[in-house]
């Protein structure tokens, strides 16, 4: 079987640190480019970016609040997909863990 064309576009996203830093806040709650900033300590041009490209994948989803835009991730199959990497990593995962320590 053949690996589907989309697989290198989400895995990409998921691999970037900025994007991944942005998935981890979003995952505490949901904000707005000035909090992400904020929180990140980057270039809100750089956060930006990175969130367009989340959110073509549909990663993150954006509600407008007023002129204020409203980042989360998507609770369908982002947020589960998470748990689920969490759980993996917990239970496989252990190994890696003892040889970074």
């Amino acid at each position: 079987k053949h690996m589907k064309k989309t697989y290198p576009i989400f895995f990409r996203n998921l691999a970037n640190p900025l994007k991944l830093k942005i998935i981890s806040a979003l995952e505490e709650k949901p904000m707005n480019v000035n909090e992400l900033t904020r929180e990140l300590n980057t270039e809100q041009s750089k956060v930006s970016h990175a969130l367009a490209l989340l959110r073509c994948c549909s990663i993150v989803e954006v509600k407008k609040d007023g002129k204020e835009r409203i980042y989360s991730l998507n609770k369908e199959t982002i947020l589960p997909m998470l748990k689920l990497i969490d759980k993996h990593e917990d239970k496989y995962c252990t190994k890696c863990h003892a040889s970074k320590k």
